[in-house]
């Protein structure tokens, strides 16, 4: 069985000692390195993916479908930003530029992996993917300098921070159930260092066709470094925990059996299926809303983007 993800951060670099490693890593320097937390006949491993499929740490190299992917890290926040993306930002009206950006939090219960179920519960209308990239955190992390992020990350990963929009009207904005009910966050298939994500293009697909696309460098309003230097001020980060960094425009909701794929050039595909879920079994406090402020989120608005970026799904 594998470690605690915090006690063995160092082996997602080349498992070189803790000391020598916190002076070295800078999570942009190559080569690329990719780790993968799985699960083989009953138990669990870290993989590096290899031509031939996956390489297990005990020597022995499998198919990747002949495991279950976990979640490649074990965080204990899950930070997100709003509307961190330009084209999101203006397709919601959005006018000028951000002054600084603003957070809400999903909790870990949320969390999902590669090839997970998509849970939409019954009784929900609107569940909306949203492609991000996400930064995971190697090492404790405080009161940093933009230049010092790079150095305190282990890595990054793909994830979905996936919403119940018809839940928009309740929890006093905190959009605690729009964004964290369970499965609603999946990330993987493995973390990546050695690459200079700035330079990365996102892609989501739902059923095989593009929907959202951005360049990761261009079109953020606030880049990886400002957002988790700007969380650290207050919060300390932990080896981890995950900070995502927003999706662009045309989020939209899905139905049960669509697949749902997230790609960031040189980090991975994430891919999930959507699968109808039980309704809940009590029917006290807030119910799903087919309210004019979920259908606004859940179904977009091409007329605030340019012509390109119409939803295309």
């Amino acid at each position: 069985m594998v470690a605690p993800f915090d006690s063995i951060v160092v082996e997602l670099i080349d498992s070189t000692p803790l000391q020598e490693w916190e002076r070295m890593m800078n999570v942009l320097e190559g080569p690329r390195k990719e780790r993968r937390r799985v699960i083989f006949s009953g138990s669990e491993y870290w993989a590096t993916p290899e031509e031939s499929g996956l390489m297990l740490d005990d020597g022995r190299v499998v198919d990747e479908s002949s495991v279950q992917h976990l979640p490649p890290c074990s965080p204990t926040k899950i930070i997100c930003p709003h509307g961190n993306y330009k084209s999101r930002w203006y397709e919601f009206g959005g006018k000028g530029e951000p002054k600084e950006p603003t957070y809400f939090m999903k909790p870990i219960s949320s969390l999902n992996c590669h090839n997970g179920q998509l849970i939409r519960p019954g009784g929900h209308m609107y569940l909306n993917y949203e492609g991000e990239l996400a930064a995971v955190v190697g090492r404790i992390t405080r009161n940093v300098r933009l230049e010092e992020v790079w150095d305190h990350l282990a890595g990054f990963t793909v994830a979905n921070d996936a919403g119940l929009q018809d839940m928009r009207d309740t929890d006093a904005g905190s959009m605690l159930r729009v964004k964290g009910a369970d499965t609603l966050c999946p990330i993987g298939p493995g973390i990546v260092s050695g690459v200079d994500v700035r330079c990365s293009v996102l892609t989501t697909y739902r059923n095989g066709q593009i929907v959202q696309q951005a360049n990761i460098g261009e079109d953020m309003w606030f880049g990886v470094d400002y957002l988790v230097a700007d969380i650290a001020r207050h919060i300390t980060l932990v080896p981890g925990d995950l900070v995502l960094t927003g999706t662009p425009a045309n989020s939209r909701a899905v139905d049960p059996g669509d697949v749902i794929e997230v790609e960031i050039s040189n980090v991975g595909r994430l891919r999930n299926e959507v699968v109808e879920g039980q309704a809940p079994q009590f029917t006290c406090g807030h119910q799903p809303l087919d309210s004019e402020e979920s259908r606004r989120i859940a179904l977009g608005n091409d007329e605030g983007v340019a012509e390109k970026l119409h939803y295309n799904g």
